[in-house]
This record gives C-alpha cells, sequence and structure tokens, in this order.
C-alpha cells in the first residue's frame, strides 16, 4: 500500500493504558499535533505502511509486544522517523538494548512531565525535519552527479567529435589549398606557355608582391588578395592575338589605335576568368583596376586616388617596375618620378620600403606616410610636389605636425621618399 506523503507534526503514540494514552494525545494536541493513538501494537505497525509520522512514541511494558520491539520495527518501515521510549524502570540494560535495536532518539520515565514531553517530541520533529532535508540534499546531489557524470561523459564526446571535424576541417582546407595553389601554379603555366616573356614578369611581380604583402600596414585580407591576383594579373592576355602581345612587348610604337584598344581590355578579361572561381571577387577587382592610375588617366575605367582599390595600387606599382623595362636604377627613377601621377604615392612608398631596392646610410631607414609617430626626426626636408618645403630636414616630428602633413596629402600629395633617422 502506498504511505501518504509526510507531515512533519504527525506523531504515533502507542500506550496499553487507555488513560495515559488519551492524556499524552491532549496533551500534544493542545500544542498543535497531529497525534494518531493506537493501544495495540498490530495496529500501529498497519498505520505505519500507510501513513508517514515524523515522531513515534511507546511505551516499552506491554504484553503483545514490547517498546523495544515495537520500535525495532518502526526503524523498518520508517526509518528517519524519531523514535521515543517510554519506560517506568529505566536500567542500564534498557539503555543499551535501545541503542543497539532501535536507535532510540530519546528516553522518557514514567510518569513524565509535560514541559518535558513537549519539548522533546518539538527536538525530535526537529530532528526528523533535519534528518529528511539532509536525506533530499543527498539524493538531490547525488541526481546532479549522475546528470554531471552524463553531462560531462556528453561533452567529452561532443569535444571529441568537434575535434574530429577540426581536423578534418583542416585536412579539407590544406586541401584545398594546396589545390588552389596548384591552380595558380597551373594558370601561371599558361601564361609562361602562351609567352615566355609574360611568364617571366609574371614571377617578377608574384617575387614583388609577396614582399609588399608581408607589411603590417596591410589588412591580412588585402595581403592575401594581392598574393593572388600577382599570379592571375597577366591571365586575360592569353585571349589577345599572341602577335598583338609579343609585338606590345618588343615595340609599343608599332601598335596601331584599334589595337591599343584591344590591349585596354586585357584587365577585364582577366577578371572575368578569374570570377569563375568562387571567392575570388576582390581579386578580380585587383586585376581589373591595376591598370588604373592615380591621376584618373589609367584604364579600363579611368578611377583616380582612394577610388582604386588598395591591393590593385600596390599591384599596379610591381607592374609598372617589372614592365617599364628599364635598368633597375632606371626603373626605380621611373616609380619615384610617376608617383602621385601614375601610382598612389603610399603604394610606391611601401614598395620601395619592402623591396629592399636601395641602400639607404645606417643611420636612416625609410618609411611609408602612415608610419610617421611623434618623436621621429626627419632624415630628409618633406616638400610638396611644386618644390615647396613643407617641413625642414632635422626637424623632429609632433603630432600636430604629422597631422598637417597628412592633411596637406590629402589636398596635394606628396609623392616623395620618407626617410626619418633611426
Amino acid at each position: 500500500m502506498k504511505i501518504s506523503e509526510p507531515r512533519a507534526r504527525n506523531i504515533l503514540v502507542l500506550d496499553d493504558d487507555d488513560i495515559v494514552l488519551l492524556a499524552m494525545k491532549e496533551t500534544l494536541e493542545r500544542e498543535s499535533f497531529q497525534v494518531s493513538a493506537f493501544t495495540n501494537p498490530h495496529d500501529a505497525l498497519r498505520a505505519l505502511s500507510e501513513n508517514r509520522f515524523s515522531v513515534i512514541i511507546s511505551d516499552h511494558r506491554m504484553p503483545e509486544m514490547t517498546g523495544l520491539e515495537f520500535l525495532d520495527r518502526c526503524k523498518e518501515i520508517q526509518p528517519n522517523a524519531s523514535r521515543i521510549l517510554i519506560t517506568g524502570v529505566l536500567t542500564l540494560n534498557t539503555v543499551v538494548e535501545a541503542v543497539n535495536r532501535g536507535e532510540i532518539f530519546r528516553f522518557l520515565a514514567k510518569p513524565w512531565i509535560r514541559e518535558e514531553l513537549i519539548a522533546t517530541v518539538e527536538n525530535a520533529v526537529q530532528r526528523y525535519s533535519l534528518v529528511e532535508a539532509n536525506e533530499k540534499l543527498q539524493a538531490d546531489t547525488l541526481d546532479l552527479n549522475e546528470k554531471l557524470v552524463a553531462t560531462n561523459a556528453s561533452l567529452e564526446e561532443k569535444i571529441r567529435q568537434l575535434q574530429e571535424q577540426t581536423q578534418m576541417l583542416d585536412e579539407a582546407n590544406h586541401a584545398l589549398e594546396k589545390n588552389f595553389r596548384h591552380s595558380l601554379e597551373i594558370c601561371f603555366r599558361l601564361i609562361e606557355a602562351f609567352h615566355p616573356i609574360l611568364g617571366q614578369q609574371t614571377k617578377s611581380v608574384v617575387a614583388i608582391c609577396a614582399e609588399v604583402a608581408k607589411s603590417p600596414l596591410l589588412e591580412p585580407k588585402d595581403q592575401e588578395v594581392l598574393r593572388v591576383a600577382s599570379w592571375l594579373y597577366n591571365l586575360g592576355r592569353i585571349g589577345l592575338p599572341r602577335d598583338l602581345v609579343s609585338r606590345n612587348l618588343q615595340d609599343p610604337q608599332s601598335i596601331t589605335e584599334t589595337e591599343q584598344t584591344l590591349l585596354r581590355h586585357y584587365p577585364v578579361y582577366g577578371q572575368t576568368l578569374a570570377n569563375f572561381v568562387e571567392n575570388l571577387d576582390e581579386v578580380g577587382l585587383a586585376i581589373r583596376y591595376h591598370r588604373e592610375r592615380f591621376d584618373g588617366q589609367g584604364f579600363p575605367d579611368q578611377l583616380s586616388r582612394e577610388s582604386i582599390p588598395v591591393p590593385a595600387r600596390h599591384l599596379a606599382v610591381a607592374v609598372g617596375f617589372v614592365e617599364c623595362n628599364l635598368p633597375r636604377d632606371e626603373a626605380l627613377e621611373f616609380i619615384i618620378r610617376e608617383s602621385g601621377r601614375a601610382y598612389h604615392p603610399e603604394a610606391v612608398r611601401l614598395f620601395m620600403k619592402s623591396s629592399n631596392l636601395t641602400n639607404l646610410p645606417k643611420k636612416v631607414r625609410e618609411i611609408t606616410l602612415a608610419e610617421l609617430e611623434p618623436g621621429m626626426v626627419l632624415a630628409k626636408g618633406i616638400y610638396s610636389p611644386s618644390g615647396l618645403l613643407l617641413i625642414p630636414e632635422e626637424k623632429r616630428l609632433t603630432g600636430g605636425i604629422i597631422g598637417k602633413i597628412k592633411e596637406h596629402d590629402f589636398a596635394n600629395p606628396i609623392t616623395q621618399r620618407l626617410m626619418v633617422f633611426r
């Protein structure tokens, strides 16, 4: 039979003396206890199997069953209940037997005193409540521990699966990157097979752009776009007549105006081919605009200044240096001379700084406009394009001076190289 839910103030009292039982029942009920009184131990045990009690009180000397025997049976049915033994003869043997058999909470001697009875029962109720709360806490803790163990096991499994997935993704990304690099190599071989000179020029541009792309002044995305675009910028020339490409490389003056118009479309062809590959849209833009000029006189869309994408600005400088077909020193002079006209001045400065193409005195280093910092000392005066001295040599820079330099550059670009003492 199902035992009903416990109530902390439910008390069971057993005594074979009706008068004593009634007196105890009335005394406890006045203190708001719910008392179930029995004179027969078997009836009391049946009640214990059907209802929960916080305190069980039993007389010791009874004809059918001693109080100790009864409480021992009670312990099996409701182990958390506080058990109180009432006896008129309290001997050492009774105490020892009670402790060994029934785990008695308290003893009460007959005749019992009202205040002592009430205090003892109150303490017994408190003890029961604590035992129940502790048992529930232990059960909850055990349940939480089991759930925690299960959760940890599930988490470990998910972590293991995630690690496996991460490893698989890394392997897949490595394979994709390897395949992509292989595809770039194939494109380069196509360019080289189409025209060996274009292959040589592409290889030189790739080397220069790889150095420029190492600069922390470029965003990581722009670095990667520049690297990839340097491999593919000549791809559009494959769609042109080979004879036209050869004559343009060897004798540009022999090209007719119609042929020149055709040549000016190769960056667009290159963009179209690059866009066949997913996620290469920005590479395609860098290829399309690498022939645009800072002054807006380039092709195919006559973009100028800041409207030219960053990777395209740097690719334009590398291509201009390689394709001008001049000795190194003259090529450097050509690039510097075209700074602010054909090429973005900051792109030229980063090209000169990154490529290590000139020897500078050990105490002097070349920097870009973006790297100017307060406290630096100019190793060379800064001039406007018209030759007006803006900042003299050996001038220590301040935040205000740097701000004015950048304002002037925005309005009238500073094209010269910037040198400071180390």
